[in-house]
């Protein structure tokens, strides 16, 4: 499974961005997703999941209710729909495959190349 993100670019406190990952590769149904994120000097934390059917969504506390998970299967795209973003959100995102359809582990097996969002304040 090969992932590819888009989307991430420098934006203003209070503003949106919308992540895309593209993924290629046999049984992308059948994969939980999620993105992780690096925020600079820090450890990789997880910050959404989503199960294959989509009908299953987790997100760390710092972006409830200001982000949202998403995906298509039929495109084989995945997205993360960011609003209200703050300072502290400004990291590289990761977007990550699991072979469990009910989400995504803390070790993912296939993992994106990563696209940076910077948030000024």
């Amino acid at each position: 499974v090969q992932l590819v993100e888009s989307g991430g670019r420098l934006v203003q406190a209070g503003g949106s961005l919308r992540l895309s990952c593209a993924a290629s590769g046999p049984s992308f149904t059948n994969l939980g997703m999620g993105w992780f994120r690096q925020p600079p000097g820090q450890e990789r934390e997880v910050v959404a999941g989503i199960s294959w059917s989509g009908d299953s969504t987790y997100y760390t506390d710092s972006v409830k209710g200001r982000f949202t998970i998403s995906r298509d299967n039929a495109k084989n795209m995945m997205y993360l729909q960011m609003n209200s973003l703050k300072p502290e959100d400004t990291a590289v995102y990761y977007c990550v495959a699991d072979s469990s359809p009910r989400g995504i582990s803390p070790n993912p097996d296939y993992w994106g190349q990563g696209t940076q969002v910077t948030v000024s304040s």
